[in-house]
């Protein structure tokens, strides 16, 4: 029998979301969906803690070579404030069995802060071989620093 409890401590306290990454580009860009238009950039006000986990989906003629966490004080790649805070180093991600996870902190995210005010953050992928088609998947986990309630499957 299935239990009639709504539990809902990981729903409150984490905001969990795929995004299907489509750059657009080989060269290094931040998490996009639309062909690097609109970049996700996620407010380190609202999150304590945020981890990236990316994979690439398209085969292995196709690969991630690079993973990083990069943070910024506006939400624009090309902001001159655009800090690394993590980097996987060289990696050969090209099966969906292969892929990168990254994590950090907003305490670590502000140590290295001191030229600018970073509050935002988000993944920065390389990618080979690929440019104009859904590459990677990128899943994102964020901490919340106020717990929502209430929070049911239907409502996010």
């Amino acid at each position: 029998m299935a239990s009639a409890v709504a539990t809902d401590k990981i729903a409150c306290n984490w905001f969990i979301k795929n995004y299907d990454h489509d750059p657009g580009t080989n060269a290094v860009k931040v998490i996009s969906a639309d062909g690097g238009t609109t970049e996700i950039w996620f407010d380190l006000r609202d999150y304590d803690a945020i981890a990236f986990v990316a994979v690439c989906t398209a085969g292995t003629a196709f690969s991630m070579t690079l993973m990083e966490i990069v943070a910024s004080d506006s939400e624009d790649e090309t902001d001159t404030s655009v800090t690394q805070i993590k980097t996987s180093g060289a990696i050969t991600a090209n099966s969906l069995a292969k892929g990168a996870f990254l994590e950090c902190t907003a305490e670590e995210v502000s140590h290295l802060a001191s030229t600018y005010n970073l509050r935002y953050v988000t993944a920065r992928l390389t990618l080979a071989g690929h440019a104009n088609d859904n590459e990677a998947q990128v899943i994102v986990f964020a901490h919340a620093r106020r717990p929502h309630d209430a929070v049911t499957a239907a409502s996010w």
